[in-house]
């Protein structure tokens, strides 16, 4: 599948209020999101596998490819099209030698200090934050501020080249173009797209704040 970061949800059971998240997920791709990640940091791996599955399922036909955060055994098992990583997950490249050439693979970047790391990685695109401070993330660090993403998004450029560069954390309708401004090649959403009562709604405002056309 193709990769395109413009509209990124990540669909988490803790945002779902009990809702399927394979439902939500396919809300999303109707209303134009390009990308989505499942995650689930207190799930089980046997209860993350079936959700993942169920997910992908959902998501068949669109053309929007699933990632799985932090787990490369959950993504492999499933059938997911890739992982996205943090600092504190496996290695990038050994990440890449079990998921093989043609995985999604994205990964975190939270400051300067990990550029060479990422410029090192075969990793497909990366991810700035928190941009914008959060309720979703319990360890979120300190929010960088569009002046901070601008920064960081700049020297990211020096380092990866043209390697896509999103932005995730507090992000929604009404600041989303303001992040794209500062760069941003995509912006990543979980509360404004998945925490609302029309996800598909959602998600359409969204596609439009960052330019897109809606989606037919």
């Amino acid at each position: 599948m193709t990769l395109d970061i413009l509209l990124y949800g990540l669909v988490d059971p803790q945002i779902a209020r009990g809702r399927s998240l394979a439902d939500l997920a396919r809300a999303a791709a109707k209303g134009g999101a390009t990308l989505i990640q499942y995650r689930a940091k207190a799930a089980s791996t046997r209860e993350m596998v079936r959700e993942a599955r169920a997910i992908h399922a959902a998501l068949a036909g669109t053309g929007v490819p699933l990632l799985i955060n932090d787990r490369v055994d959950v993504a492999l098992t499933a059938g997911a099209e890739g992982v996205h990583l943090g600092a504190d997950d496996m290695e990038l490249a050994d990440a890449r030698r079990l998921l093989g050439e043609n995985a999604i693979i994205g990964a975190t970047l939270g400051e300067a200090a990990e550029l060479p790391y990422l410029a090192a990685a075969r990793i497909d695109y990366a991810c700035i934050g928190p941009v914008f401070a959060t309720q979703h993330k319990d360890d979120a660090d300190i929010p960088l501020g569009l002046d901070g993403y601008a920064a960081l998004r700049r020297q990211a450029a020096e380092v990866l080249g043209l390697l896509p560069v999103g932005a995730i954390a507090g992000i929604n309708a009404s600041n989303a173009a303001s992040v794209m401004a500062a760069g941003a090649d995509g912006v990543a959403v979980i509360g404004a797209m998945f925490g609302t009562d029309d996800v598909e709604g959602a998600t359409r405002a969204l596609r439009a704040a960052v330019g897109m056309s809606p989606p037919r």
